[in-house]
């Protein structure tokens, strides 16, 4: 499966602090009801055993879909579920070390804050870039907020998708109009709703809008 622009216009990213009365597969089969045009897993606490499983269930929700299926970090897991694609942050492994390990045919996406990463992870070999935090978000407690005008010169700088994550709302997603950002990468947005399936339609036509204006 390959990367291209669409794939990043309304990107759902799993937490499991939003969890409550549904499982994770549950929530994230609604998403995708809504319209969801990625999912990445984000499992930090997991064992292993438990984070396959879980991995191969949504993978095949995913699959159902005909939408990309990524893992956050864990390039093993990615590996063994047949995963669509791996997310790594700048502590993590490089694009290219990843790319000997999954070979040619999965999605690599990178976390990147600044021009001179976003180059850096392009030359590596990365399909996607996710940018932020573009807003102040409780996701990441450490993370600073990035100048619009560093993700404007970024988006500038790469001719490969890039995602803006961080904060991002359907209250605050029309400030990234102007950017250049080919989508937005979601967390709390989704996973907190009450009804996710009915957020996400909402939330894609305003992402939808964001990216066209």
């Amino acid at each position: 499966m390959k990367c291209d622009k669409n794939t990043m216009l309304l990107y759902a990213v799993t937490d499991r602090a939003w969890l409550s009365k549904q499982r994770l597969s549950e929530q994230v089969a609604s998403a995708l009801k809504g319209g969801v045009t990625c999912v990445q897993l984000r499992e930090k606490e997991l064992e292993d055993a438990a984070f396959l499983k879980e991995a191969i269930e949504i993978s095949a929700l995913c699959k159902k879909y005909g939408i990309p299926f990524i893992i956050n970090d864990n390039v093993e897991i990615a590996i063994k579920c047949k995963a669509d694609g791996i997310h790594v942050g700048q502590e993590d492994m490089e694009a290219a070390q990843v790319r000997q390990r999954v070979g040619d045919d999965m999605i690599i996406g990178v976390s990147v804050h600044s021009v001179e990463e976003a180059l850096r992870a392009v030359e590596n070999g990365a399909d996607y870039l996710g940018v932020g935090a573009v807003f102040s978000t409780s996701t990441k407690t450490d993370v600073d907020v990035l100048p619009k005008e560093t993700l404007r010169d970024i988006c500038t700088a790469v001719d490969i998708p890039v995602v803006a994550i961080g904060g991002i709302s359907k209250a605050n997603i029309s400030r990234l109009s102007d950017t250049g950002v080919d989508g937005v990468a979601l967390v709390s947005a989704i996973f907190s709703a009450d009804d996710i399936e009915s957020e996400c339609r909402l939330l894609r036509q305003l992402s939808e809008k964001m990216v066209n204006t």
